[in-house]
């Protein structure tokens, strides 16, 4: 008996393909519109004034007495003139204290411009929510889950489909006539989009691998205790200042309050000799302890490889290393998993009217 190896090639990858047909559609358009995440968020715009912008150590005072009983857990410093600052807390005027909330202080006058929620809050901040389903489905961890496993089909139907179709990749890769036809629809956009799928399958199925780990499924107890933060023991910008001093290369982005006397802060951002392949916002971090000194850093080339990789491998799932052109590419050839998806099962349904028919003219 002659075993048809292509033929088993082609069932397993449009098996593969069907099954997780719909989570390529969601999973490429929601990704197509977060790579441009940071233009489409509709967070409060302030103009750019004439005057400097206020310290952080101001800010902090502001918000404390904005919400006296809130535990102030981070603030994202503006990343152009006309952003505000923006601050997460955990205060018992929203979600009880359990989910945290963002507050927006204009960065000039510190003037509340405005809070708003996080992923359960769709209505004020949509992009926030549409990341949630991206990344779990809204299902919590059995979303988490089923995204780890779908993308792993994922990656089964994309290498299939390059065994399959590995004879056409140079005719349309070289505009050979006879791959250009009309009919050819899936293969065409088959071949431009497979190193593009294959290089979200791959990175996406490794943000994902934690679904497969035991620790995955031990449960924890955790109950949210608000504890309102005090006054902070140093003047953060002077301490900011001796780390510009110390590392004059180093841009902070994020900054995690101590949450008491004895904890460190910490300062997210990145320095102008990172690659570009980085992350610019939490591709270094340096630790001050209680008295503002530097304690210790964790900087890109001082991590592991194998942490170095994760970070890579998050910003090329992201798109998150290039300017407008990389944003564009991305959202184009991830629209392109939804089309495969498409004319895959098109090209699957009519295989079998083929056999069904050649099945009774038997």
């Amino acid at each position: 008996m002659t075993v048809n190896k292509r033929g088993i090639l082609f069932t397993i990858h449009h098996l593969a393909g069907l099954f997780t047909g719909l989570f390529i559609l969601l999973m490429s358009l929601s990704g197509s519109v977060l790579i441009f995440r940071h233009e489409l968020d509709q967070k409060p715009v302030v103009a750019q004034t004439s005057s400097p912008d206020i310290p952080v150590d101001s800010a902090y005072r502001l918000i404390r007495q904005y919400y006296p009983h809130a535990q102030i857990s981070s603030c994202n410093l503006p990343d152009g003139p006309a952003d505000p600052l923006s601050f997460f807390i955990y205060d018992a005027s929203w979600q009880n204290g359990e989910k945290a909330l963002e507050v927006f202080l204009h960065p000039q006058t510190g003037k509340r411009l405005g809070s708003r929620g996080g992923s359960d809050d769709p209505g004020n901040n949509f992009m926030s929510w549409l990341s949630k389903f991206h990344n779990s489905l809204l299902l919590d961890k059995t979303g988490e889950w089923l995204l780890g496993f779908f993308a792993m089909l994922f990656l089964v139907s994309l290498v299939t489909g390059l065994l399959l179709f590995r004879k056409s990749l140079l005719p349309v890769l070289l505009f050979h006539r006879s791959a250009w036809r009309t009919n050819n629809l899936h293969q065409l956009v088959g071949v431009y989009a497979l190193l593009f799928n294959l290089l979200i399958a791959v990175t996406g199925f490794w943000m994902q691998r934690y679904v497969f780990k035991k620790e995955f499924y031990q449960s924890y107890d955790f109950n949210m205790t608000i504890k309102p933060s005090p006054a902070y023991p140093y003047r953060f910008d002077s301490a900011y200042a001796a780390v510009k001093s110390r590392y004059p290369d180093f841009t902070a982005y994020v900054i995690y309050f101590a949450q008491g006397t004895k904890g460190k802060t910490a300062v997210y951002g990145s320095r102008s000799s990172n690659a570009y392949i980085h992350s610019k916002k939490f591709a270094d971090v340096i630790f001050l302890d209680s008295s503002g000194a530097v304690s210790k850093t964790r900087f890109i080339n001082e991590i592991s490889a194998g942490d170095r990789y994760d970070i890579i491998n998050s910003q090329l799932h992201m798109g998150r290393y290039g300017g407008y052109g990389i944003k564009i590419l991305y959202c184009l050839f991830g629209l392109s998993g939804s089309v495969l998806s498409i004319t895959g099962f098109r090209l699957w349904r009519k295989r079998k009217r083929r056999s069904a028919v050649l099945t009774s003219s038997r």
